[in-house]
């Protein structure tokens, strides 16, 4: 279902949703814990999260206009990183909402969050945070193209930060150990 899901929603927000001319605006995209989203324990399992937050990232992306500008610039962008933190389990037919975010973007990629609410009480379930890396151009070309302007990325929250410097020191230490040394990745 997910490649009929994810063009579903970038089409719905595209054609039947308003555009959302701000950046770092929060859009949110609803859900429901069906039957095949369940594990062993009877709660949503941990993949599913991620695919829901996939899907909510598209939609974000396109009402937005990065995935349109993205493709005026002849470049793409993909998932480089993700973590999550799950807070508490969402249940068999629960309601919530995934609530994402553009954070900031550096040089290379962008950065998102997208927060798992339970409809139910308003409590945040999980929080996602993923590397949008984008190929062919840069977050900066990208968000100049929509804005018709040159904009300063917002300050990256500091945890984010950690995050960030915990992902390069990873990415080093990898390099280090497959002979690469300190080659930086370029694409």
């Amino acid at each position: 279902w997910y490649l009929v899901r994810v063009p579903c929603a970038v089409l719905r927000a595209r054609l039947l949703q308003p555009r959302v001319r701000d950046l770092l605006a929060e859009q949110s995209y609803s859900g429901r814990v069906l039957p095949s989203d369940l594990d062993l324990l009877l709660h949503m399992n941990n993949a599913r999260y991620l695919r829901e937050a996939d899907v909510a990232r598209a939609a974000h992306l396109a009402r937005c206009g990065v995935l349109g500008a993205l493709r005026a610039l002849g470049a793409r962008a993909v998932l480089a990183a993700s973590c999550a933190r799950y807070r508490r389990s969402l249940r068999l037919l629960e309601p919530f909402e995934v609530r994402t975010r553009l954070l900031g973007w550096d040089d290379r990629a962008f950065y998102l969050e997208a927060r798992f609410i339970s409809l139910r009480d308003g409590f945040v379930c999980a929080l996602l945070r993923s590397r949008q890396h984008v190929l062919g151009t840069s977050p900066e070309r990208v968000v100049q193209h929509l804005c018709k302007r040159r904009v300063e990325p917002p300050e990256l929250p500091a945890d984010l930060q950690h995050w960030i410097a915990y992902n390069e020191a990873s990415s080093q230490l990898l390099r280090a150990e497959s002979g690469l040394g300190s080659v930086v990745k370029d694409q």
